[in-house]
């Protein structure tokens, strides 16, 4: 399960790293360049409720199976389409598989392994989850400049023709449960869950500002959060089987869980631009460079990824939560420390090890406790749950940390986006290059606070109980 997710959490950054190649040779703009990956993102993010429920009325491997095809074969569409235009749809199409596929694999490691001998389980699927976080930008670097931005979709072909045969072969085929289908809440997420995204998620490129008309990104996000209020009330008020059973979050843990997953990955996501802007921008190192920096941690999560999983089964959450957490907040404070215009690049490594740490005592723990509780007939609306709030989280430290950006750039002088100060062939001017890199250190401040306040989050776990039939 984990092979074909890994390949749908690589298309979530391998693409930035080939979106001015795409650029140039399908001679578009920058605007319609980012849209290959904002379209994956938000057909990624806003099915997510739907597709876990599907996988408990229709079987995890029969949807898992099917999302598998789909992002293949959207892969492979993206890759020999010769217009933005088809490439963005094919893009979007992907999405639609990738969401089919990811609450899949939680849910079958909840309903396959007991709750005493998850953690092992889960620690893979966190290692793979942070794994392919942190090597997107390296391997789309080297794909790109050996064989053509092309190759960043045609390699998901045979990766996923061998994940298909190994779950076809491998992956049991559980019992699936008779829900009737929510149709009401179905719409109520889809339109709240798209207006929100979408406004996270272009609201810089609109300068917070109209995006058409009268509509505005405050409109279109105040208006999704008032339709995912609505969709909440109505979940409590159906007499059917609602499409995300509210009782799943009377369970502390799980609740918790979500909340910690959500600041795990904003700040995940806000600290690797302001290093990315760092790297290419202030000291002038390449794409391929820059990702490397991402190896340590990578490494070190295949390393003691193993030896967590046992521990995750044998302690309470909390202590290997604390101990994540606090890895993570210092490891991003040294960093910011480090930051500078004549820093040893070896010296960026150490912190980046100890965030590779800090990921193994988060990722694992987390989702092994979010889950650990779950009925087994909502296995799947559990983990749409789970993973539809790491998505949006995602976006929503995506859009803050460019925000901050901005403000700390105009604070140093320096008008405009990170973006408009990016130089991959040399080094920063100094008399730029000093300023800029302070902002950049000073957007750190923002990754810091989520996993400070992550260590406050986590006190509140509870000693897992049994599971529950």
């Amino acid at each position: 399960m984990v092979v074909g997710f890994f390949m749908i959490l690589l298309d979530n950054t391998i693409v930035s790293v080939a979106t001015p190649d795409i650029i140039t040779e399908l001679r578009t703009d920058v605007t319609a360049g980012i849209w290959v990956t904002s379209a994956y993102l938000l057909s990624y993010a806003v099915p997510l409720l739907v597709t876990g429920r599907l996988g408990d009325r229709f079987g995890p491997k029969r949807i898992y199976l099917i999302g598998l095809v789909i992002f293949t074969l959207a892969s492979l569409w993206c890759g020999l389409t010769g217009s933005i235009g088809g490439l963005i749809t094919a893009r979007a199409v992907q999405g639609v598989g990738a969401s089919m596929m990811t609450p899949q694999t939680m849910a079958v490691i909840t309903r396959t392994f007991p709750a005493a001998r998850r953690g092992a389980a889960m620690t893979l699927w966190g290692a793979t989850a942070g794994v392919a976080t942190l090597v997107g930008p390296i391997l789309g670097g080297v794909l790109v400049d050996v064989a053509g931005w092309e190759w960043i979709f045609f390699i998901n072909v045979p990766v996923g023709v061998v994940a298909f045969v190994l779950a076809w072969r491998l992956v049991p085929t559980l019992p699936t449960h008779n829900h009737s289908f929510d149709l009401v809440g179905v719409a109520l997420s889809a339109v709240g869950m798209f207006a929100l995204v979408f406004g996270i998620q272009e609201g810089e490129h609109y300068d917070w500002g109209t995006i058409s008309g009268v509509l505005s990104v405050p409109l279109l996000i105040g208006g999704g959060l008032a339709v995912l209020a609505a969709f909440v009330w109505w979940e409590s008020r159906t007499r059917s089987e609602p499409l995300v059973p509210l009782g799943l979050f009377r369970d502390r843990n799980f609740a918790v869980a979500n909340v910690g997953i959500a600041l795990v990955s904003a700040a995940i996501t806000s600290m690797s631009l302001p290093f990315m802007f760092y790297a290419q921008g202030a000291r002038g190192w390449s794409p391929i460079q820059a990702g490397l920096f991402m190896l340590p941690m990578a490494v070190v999560m295949m390393v003691l990824s193993p030896m967590a999983g046992r521990v995750v089964d044998r302690v309470h959450p909390r202590s290997v939560t604390l101990v994540g957490f606090a890895a993570a907040a210092l490891s991003m404070g040294w960093s910011a420390f480090l930051i500078a215009p004549d820093t040893a690049p070896w010296k960026l490594l150490v912190p980046m090890a100890l965030f590779g740490v800090a990921n193994v005592c988060l990722w694992a723990p987390l989702g092994a406790t979010a889950t650990r509780n779950l009925p087994m007939a909502a296995a799947g609306a559990g983990a749409g749950v789970y993973n539809a709030t790491r998505q949006v989280a995602a976006a929503l430290g995506s859009a803050a940390v460019a925000a901050l950006i901005g403000a700390r750039l105009s604070a140093h002088g320096l008008e405009g986006s990170a973006d408009s100060f990016q130089t991959s062939s040399a080094p920063m001017p100094a008399v730029v290059q000093e300023p800029f890199t302070q902002a950049m250190a000073e957007s750190y401040v923002l990754p810091v606070a989520a996993f400070a306040v992550g260590l406050v989050v986590v006190l509140f776990f509870r000693a897992p109980t049994h599971e529950r039939g």
